[in-house]
C-alpha cells in the first residue's frame, strides 16, 4: 500500500455492504486479500477534509464504477477488540502493508457501516483495491471466511436491509419498468429470506395500491402469460411512509 496514511483520519474507516439482487439471488460484493484465503467488504479510510458519507460513496465508486448508489448508514462498529492483536503483523507478513506503515494498522479502529442494494448486473466490472486479488459477487448462503468482524457487519446489514424493504420504495430501482406479480414477490422473498404466501402477498400489495396492472401480459413463458404491472411511485412512497407491515 503506497498511500500517504497521514492524509486520513486516524482510527476511523468505512465498510460497505453492497447487496446485489438478480434472478431470485442475493449476493454480496467481496474482495479477496492477496496471498490469503480471507475475504473482506469494500472499505477504506476517510480523508482529513472529507465527509464520511462522501468517503463511502468514493469507495463504492472505485470498486463498482456506479456513481448513483444510495448508501445507508446502519451501524457504528466500535468494540474495543474488533481489531485483534497481530492483525497488522499478518498484513505486513503477507506483503500487504509496508513495515513503516504497520503501526497505523495497530491502532484501534472504529468503522461506520453502510449498505446498499443494486441490480448487480448493472455493475459491469468490479475493480480491485491495492491489497486484493479478486473482487466478486458471492451468494449470501456461501459467504467465505472474512477478516476482522466483516461477517458480523454483513449480517447486521442484512437485518437492516430486511427492515428497509418494508419502509422504503427500493423495489423501484431493482425491477424493470413493467414486471409480473411473481417477480415482485420473488424480490421480497429474496431480501426477507423466507417464502411468502402468494394470495396474501398479492392481496397486501393491492390493498396498498402500490402497483397498477397494465393491459399487457408477459409473453413467451411456458405457462399462462401473467399480467404486467407498473409501480404507482407516489402511492408506493406514501405506503412506505405509513408502513407496509408484514407482506404475508
Amino acid at each position: 500500500m503506497n498511500v500517504n496514511l497521514s492524509t486520513f483520519l486516524p482510527g476511523f474507516s468505512v465498510d460497505c455492504v453492497l447487496f446485489g439482487f438478480h434472478s431470485r439471488s442475493l449476493r454480496v460484493l467481496l474482495l479477496k486479500l492477496k496471498n490469503a484465503d480471507t475475504w473482506s467488504l469494500p472499505g477504506g479510510f476517510v480523508y482529513q477534509e472529507e465527509d464520511v458519507d462522501a468517503a463511502a460513496r468514493r469507495v463504492l465508486k472505485e470498486r463498482t464504477g456506479l456513481g448513483e448508489i444510495v448508501l445507508r448508514q446502519f451501524h457504528l462498529f466500535g468494540k474495543a477488540g474488533r481489531v485483534p492483536e497481530g492483525h497488522a503483523d499478518r498484513l505486513e507478513a503477507l506483503g500487504l502493508v509496508k513495515p513503516e506503515a504497520a503501526d497505523w494498522f495497530r491502532q484501534r479502529f472504529i468503522s461506520m457501516g453502510y449498505f446498499a442494494l443494486v441490480e448487480y448486473s448493472q455493475v459491469q466490472s468490479p475493480t480491485l483495491d491495492p491489497i486484493s486479488e479478486l473482487c466478486e459477487w458471492v451468494e449470501w448462503n456461501e459467504l467465505p471466511p472474512m477478516m476482522l468482524d466483516h461477517l458480523d457487519i454483513a449480517s447486521l446489514a442484512r437485518e437492516a436491509l430486511q427492515k428497509e424493504i418494508l419502509e422504503q420504495p427500493i423495489a423501484i430501482s431493482l425491477l424493470p419498468k413493467r414486471f409480473t406479480m411473481p417477480e415482485l414477490q420473488a424480490l421480497f422473498e429474496t431480501v426477507l429470506g423466507r417464502q411468502l404466501d402468494r394470495r396474501n402477498f398479492q392481496r397486501k400489495v393491492q390493498s396498498h395500491g402500490i402497483v397498477t396492472r397494465t393491459n399487457e401480459r408477459r409473453q413467451g413463458g411456458a405457462h399462462k402469460s401473467p399480467w404486467l404491472y407498473e409501480f404507482d411511485e407516489a402511492q408506493y412512497r406514501r405506503a412506505c411512509e405509513q408502513g407496509l407491515g408484514p407482506m404475508a
